[in-house]
């Protein structure tokens, strides 16, 4: 059985929509903000490379190569603040209860 776009493209779209979700639930913990916000990051590169798939275009990959390097560069900017975060304040709580 062949596999249509739109199970890709509903895939791409549910993991960048969990990671929106993920950031709207999680406001204490920055670890999990930083993670959510990779899955959204994730979910356009799968949309991206399922559109290009699919409409034989090979742009949607380039661009989506310049997104994961965005995203690690992203990942290693927050766990520089991370680290100085805990350094200052002795946790990685956002909010303190």
């Amino acid at each position: 059985m062949p596999y249509s776009f739109n199970l890709f493209r509903n895939y791409g779209l549910r993991v960048g929509f969990q990671g929106i979700f993920g950031m709207l639930v999680n406001k204490r913990h920055i670890l999990l903000s930083i993670i959510c916000i990779e899955r959204r990051f994730y979910g356009l590169n799968f949309f991206l490379v399922a559109l290009s798939v699919y409409l034989d275009d090979r742009l949607g990959e380039v661009f989506a190569l310049f997104v994961l390097t965005l995203a690690a560069a992203e990942s290693a900017l927050a766990l520089a603040l991370v680290t100085t975060y805990f350094r200052v304040y002795g946790n990685i709580l956002l909010i303190n209860q």
